[in-house]
């Protein structure tokens, strides 16, 4: 290999490789930015674990993640179930905000709801299968203080209910 050849095969791996550092440079540098942390909360009561989380949407709105997970073998009442129940029967899941959160939309579920008729009943109950679910809220802030998540519901098994939730206010820290 002449000298000449030489020279500029090693100017191109020279400038391939540090145009392969300047991209990996600029990859790393976005990996190591820590992104804002997420404020959360968690309350346990009576039989079903909520945790809540404030999470960035477009275009600066915000939602709520709401996280119902009752014992195993149980399930939650549907968002739709009226209030009253159906024939008495029942306690509706709800999640509304409170403090520095104003909700902007209706909540909606990552689960379908499927009828139960308890045996013995003629009413069908509209409820999430058993297991966990998780509720979206789309909210603003109009404020930088903390918020409130406010949950009720209530939780049954094939053959017990447990003691209804009312209006559980889940407190929420205010940002960084």
């Amino acid at each position: 290999m002449t000298d000449r050849i030489r020279e500029v095969t090693l100017v191109r791996r020279a400038r391939h490789g540090a145009a392969t550092a300047a991209a990996l440079a600029l990859l790393l540098a976005g990996c190591g930015a820590d992104p804002a942390p997420v404020p959360t909360a968690r309350a346990t009561r009576n039989g079903v674990t909520v945790t809540v989380a404030l999470l960035p949407a477009a275009d600066g709105a915000h939602r709520i993640r709401a996280t119902f997970r009752p014992e195993p073998g149980f399930h939650v009442y549907s968002i739709d179930l009226p209030e009253g129940g159906v024939d008495g029967l029942g306690v509706a899941t709800r999640l509304s905000v409170g403090g520095d959160l104003t909700a902007t939309g209706e909540p909606t579920a990552d689960r379908a709801v499927v009828l139960l008729r308890p045996a013995g009943l003629e009413a069908a109950l509209p409820v999430y299968p058993d297991g966990e679910v998780t509720f979206t809220l789309p909210v603003r802030r109009t404020g930088s203080r903390g918020a409130d998540v406010i949950v009720s519901y209530g939780a049954c098994g094939a053959s017990r209910c447990l003691v209804p939730v009312t209006d559980e206010r889940i407190p929420l820290p205010g940002p960084g």
